[in-house]
């Protein structure tokens, strides 16, 4: 009993799995990306770039949630696509901060305050992916 006990307990609040890792990262990619389609007439206004930047950059995270939620629902995960969604997630992350940087995209002051804090989330999945890709054997 002590032993069950005990392995429930490391599975349930030890590091996040891969897995969960890919998973949480595709609803939040899917959420960002759907509501830059749905929302690209407005945001425009707000953020800065064009309704058809929206779209375009929705429509792409959009097929990366679509590839981080098949990878993660994969038995075993593979781990070229596991590596890969990771790597996008750092050059999403290194993108965001240079496109406020360099002035790219004609953002707002909202827009990059929204940019770097993406970018800042961005991040934090892929060290939640490299991490728990260098515990899974």
């Amino acid at each position: 009993m002590n032993t069950t006990t005990a392995d429930t307990t490391t599975a349930t609040t030890g590091p996040v799995t891969l897995k969960t890792a890919l998973l949480l990262d595709a609803a939040v990619t899917g959420a960002n990306g759907l509501a830059y389609v749905a929302g690209a007439a407005v945001l425009d206004s707000l953020l800065g770039p064009s309704p058809t930047h929206f779209v375009l950059i929705g429509a792409f995270l959009a097929v990366c949630a679509t590839i981080l939620a098949v990878t993660g629902t994969r038995r075993p995960i593979p781990r070229g696509w596991a590596t890969f969604a990771a790597e996008v997630n750092v050059a999403w992350a290194i993108g965001s901060v240079a496109v406020v940087a360099f002035g790219w995209l004609d953002l707002t002051t909202t827009g990059e305050v929204w940019t770097l804090m993406q970018a800042a989330l961005v991040a934090v999945f892929a060290t939640l992916q490299l991490t728990a890709l260098r515990r899974t054997p």
